[in-house]
Order: C-alpha cells, then structure tokens, then sequence
C-alpha cells in the first residue's frame, strides 16, 4: 500500500517521450500505435463553448466526460506495456505523466492508496494550469461547480481500465471555482455512497440513446437487404465492392448463368454464395468443386457421376455433382483448369440441361443454376488452345468482376475488426482491437494475396497480441520496421529519430568494414549484447534498442534459427 507520506517522485517521462513521434513528411503524430493530433486550445474552447450553447451546461458535461473516458482508456493500454516491470506506482503513473505530455494538465500526485485484493483505492491528484478550467472561465465567467469534465473523465476512463475494474473520480476544487489550483479525489466505484449517480454521468444521454436505436434499426433494415450466406452477410462499403454486390442483386432474380472473375484470395466463393442464398433457389443445395484440386482422371465423374463398372476402380455408382446440386447451385471454382474434353460435356449440359453419367446409355434432366469463377484471362486460355471459344461465350452471359481487396480501402478495417473477432473467438483471447498504426498499415498495403492474405495476418496478429492489448503494425507486419521522423527530448524540443548525423555515420560504416562482420551479424551481435545488459529482460532491451517487443522477439527468432540448434 502507498500513501501521501511515502510518495516517491514521478519517474522520469524519457520512455514516454520516446513513443511520441512527429512525422511532418506525411502529416501524422503518433502516441506508440496510436494517432495523435495537435490541436490549437483555441480550437477546443470554441467546440466547447458551441456545445454549452447547443446543447447546455449538463449534455455537454456528460459528453465531455465520456470523450475524455475515452482517451484515457486508450492511454491506459500503454502503462503495462511501456513499464511492465516497475513498481505498482510508476506504472501508474504513465497516465498522469501522458495527461502532462499531452499538454492537458500538471498533475502532481498527493495521495495514493491501493490494496486491490481488500478493494481499496484512494488517489490525490492536484491539477495545475488545466486548460478546460482556463476555457471555461474564460467563456462563462467565474463558476459554482468544477469544469474540468474531459480530464475529470480522462482519470476515470485510464485509472479504470489500469486496474479494469470501474473507479470513478470526482473534482473536489477547480480554478474556475476560484481555487488556486484543481484537485480531484478517485476511489473504486463501490468505495462512494453515490456511486450510482457518478456513473449516470457516463451513461448515453437520452437523446443519444434515442439517435442510436434509430441507427440500430436502419442497421438492421439494411443487414436484412445485404447479401449473406450460411457463413454470414458479405462485408464491405466501398464503391467496388457496392458496384459487385449490385450486379449479384439483379442476377439473383434470374437464372443465368454467372462467370465470377478476379485475382486469388478475393472470395469468389463467398459471392457465389451469396449469390445462392438471395435467389430462389437459397433453400436448396450450394454445390462447390474446385476444378483444379480434381485429377483430370476423375473430374469427369466428379462433374457427371459414373455407373457401376464405367472404369477401373468403380465398384459402386458414384452421383456426380451436377445431380446433388439438382435444384440449387453448382459453383464451378477454378474452371481454366478444366480438361478440354470436360469441357465440351459441361457445354452441352448447359446447353440441353441434361447429364449422362460415365458408363450409362442414358441422360438424367437437371435444374442447376451454374456459377463459374476464375482467376485465368480466359480469352488468352482460347487463343493459346487452353479452353474452348464457345464454352467461353455459353459462360460470359453476366460476368461480374470480384475486385481486389486494394481496391476496396474502405472495406480493409471493416473485414480486419470481423475477423479479429472471429479469430479472438477461436482461439480464447480477449483483443482491445487494432492500433491506429495497424489500420494505416492495413490500409496502405497492397495485399498480393487479398482476404485470404488478410485472414492469415489477423490470425497471427490475434496470437502474437497480448491479452487485452491492441494489435499493433509490427504484430502484423513483423518484418516492418515503421521509421516515424522525430521525438520529443527532455527540453521539450522536436529530436530527429531517421538517422545517425553524418560523422557518427561514417565512423560506424568504417568499423564495420574492419571489423569484417556483416550487416545481419551486427544486427545478431546488438541484439544479444541488449539482451544481457538488460539482464534478459526483452521489453528493456526493446526499448533501448527503439523496437517494440514484438519487433525484437520476432528478431531473436531468426538470428535463433540462423544459428541452428
């Protein structure tokens, strides 16, 4: 247990300092993963002043206050990671420290008392030079009740989620009151007698709630009028992938036969059924087959059946696909890959709708709507011989182009935060979700292998990510190293983080060249010297060596596999 008498200082910020960097080139300030933005006070004080004015003194506290929750929950993800090794009290205090460095307020700590296991918590904060109490007061004059209601929420929302269990804070004093200076009380939120109306003011406001269920039911209206299957509704707002979804709409009230093309890893047969389920065949079978994962023996059987004794090995009659999909859809995958003499039995089964099995004297009728997807220039598989000219035309009746998942950047976080639920589900981890600089890597990706590429690096993102923590870039993209431009040192001043000054540089290149080790064998001998100084201990290393911990971790793995067992 800590308290008022046996404060020790606040430690040095220098680690914190380090995760804010400036990248003036492109425009971004990062706080670690997270996005930041440097705002003029000036800015805030008239937002501030509109709300009091639109909606008055009460909806505006309480927006405020859940805004500033917010924000410091998501500062509340770095205290652990940043410190996971220092005392209770220190790591605590990357959260005051982060409120100072983000210019918000001077905290100085009076009291800090905790006994987690007895449910216990009383913390002291004196607050100096806060800017809502200087914008409030300025604006509306002198006050009867507290105004600092973002850094009131901000306490609340980190010390909340630091020790994820709800505490709640109240502003006992505030310079727009008069007072010298600020100060604000937090206890666990059992531990007040009026806990229940403290936490009303984190509660959505009636008007908001009222706006959230209308949403909710437009959400809903429109959920039932998107095209889904028995894995779920296609995901996806951008103009490509509306573009694509339409085209199924109007196909899925016909019969025609459809050619779905696009790259590798797009979800054709998400499409395709998709496709099935909003027609009027979705009560009946969805058949898939994919061409080129069949023997060019057997595919023909596959497709069509085969009779008792039609061929080597048929010791029983086999019903082909074309006869189990009878009444639904069959989804041709592949279909570039199809022999040509396969070829020329499927034309004419969607020429006649009728099948003859392997070893038969007969043809068997079938209803199936056919849906064929390739990812091969079908015109260049005619002209080189590969696939026949009128299969092609009997096929490319209502072709529809699936895009590529670089095409469809407004779709990449919506389907990265769907399968990072699914994957958190199955695999038993709670995830907090994606850092900002996740989303932008997602985002400026060129992703070769589409969804499927995508799938893959959320899965390992989700393992890799600690419990509760967010998913950051390198998680997902290990072998990237984000260079961010510039830092802030201890006066206060931007610090270039690119690269080493001219000199410096030369007098490395020099020892390295005489020292005859290579780029890759400095990179290993840095990396373990970092390890033993820190005494094993990887997050330190990490940071001296400006990498996040996974970044080092995924380093140690290779230089462990270089060097063999």
């Amino acid at each position: 247990m800590s308290s008022a008498p046996h404060l020790p200082p606040l430690p040095s910020d220098a680690d914190l300092r380090r995760l804010v960097h400036f990248s003036a080139g492109d425009g971004r300030i990062w706080l670690s993963g997270q996005r930041m933005l440097l705002v003029h006070a000036a800015a805030l004080h008239v937002l501030r002043r509109e709300l009091m004015n639109t909606l008055g003194p009460s909806q505006t506290r309480r927006l405020l206050l859940r805004a500033g929750y917010a924000s410091g929950k998501s500062d509340a993800l770095l205290a652990r990671q940043v410190r996971p090794d220092a005392s209770l009290f220190d790591t605590f205090a990357v959260g005051p420290q982060l409120h100072m460095l983000e210019g918000a307020v001077q905290a100085t700590p009076l009291l800090f008392e905790i006994d987690e296991a007895g449910g216990h918590l009383h913390c002291m904060y004196r607050w100096d030079h806060s800017w809502e109490a200087e914008a409030h007061a300025h604006d509306f004059g002198p006050q009867d009740d507290p105004a600092c209601w973002m850094l009131l929420g901000y306490a609340s929302g980190y010390t909340s989620a630091f020790f994820k269990r709800p505490v709640l804070y109240k502003e006992t004093q505030c310079t727009a009151c008069g007072h010298s200076h600020c100060l604000i009380e937090g206890r666990f939120a059992e531990e007040w007698p009026d806990q229940e109306a403290m936490a009303q003011d984190y509660l959505p406001d009636s008007m908001l709630v009222q706006l959230d269920e209308l949403q909710s039911q437009v959400h809903t209206l429109r959920t039932q009028l998107e095209p889904a299957d028995d894995l779920g509704r296609l995901i996806g707002r951008s103009r490509a992938f509306e573009k694509t979804v339409a085209l199924l709409r109007k196909a899925a009230a016909t019969q025609v036969t459809v050619l779905l093309t696009g790259e590798t890893g797009v979800g054709k047969e998400r499409f395709a059924r998709a496709l099935h389920a909003m027609g009027a065949r979705a009560d009946k079978p969805f058949v898939a087959v994919n061409c080129a994962a069949l023997p060019a023996e057997l595919i023909e059987s596959e497709l069509f059946g085969a009779e008792k004794g039609a061929y080597t090995g048929a010791s029983a009659t086999r019903i082909g696909r074309f006869e189990r999909a009878h009444g639904g859809t069959l989804m041709l995958d592949e279909l570039g890959e199809l022999p040509l003499p396969a070829q020329a039995k499927l034309l004419r089964v969607l020429q006649s709708g009728e099948i003859e099995r392997l070893g038969a004297n007969e043809t068997r009728r079938v209803d199936v709507r056919v849906v064929a997807a390739t990812n091969v220039d079908l015109e260049k598989a005619v002209e080189e011989g590969r696939f026949r000219r009128d299969l092609l035309y009997r096929l490319n009746v209502y072709p529809i182009r699936i895009p590529a998942l670089r095409e469809r950047a407004d779709d990449i976080e919506l389907l990265a935060l769907h399968l990072l639920q699914k994957y958190a589900v199955r695999h038993g981890k709670r995830v907090a979700g994606f850092t900002d600089r996740a989303l932008l890597a997602m985002r400026t990706h060129a992703w070769p292998g589409n969804v499927r590429e995508l799938e893959n690096l959320i899965e390992r993102g989700v393992i890799l990510a600690p419990s509760d923590e967010s998913v950051d870039a390198d998680m997902l993209f290990p072998h990237i190293t984000v260079q961010m431009g510039a830092t802030v040192n201890a006066r206060g001043s931007l610090e270039r983080t690119m690269a080493a000054p001219a000199a410096q540089s030369g007098a490395l290149y020099d020892t390295l060249q005489h020292s005859g080790l290579s780029l890759e064998a400095l990179e290993d001998t840095l990396i373990r010297e970092a390890v033993a100084r820190a005494g094993g201990n990887l997050s330190a290393a990490a940071r001296t060596l400006g990498l996040t911990r996974p970044q080092l971790s995924y380093r140690l793995s290779r230089l462990n596999e270089r060097k063999g067992p």
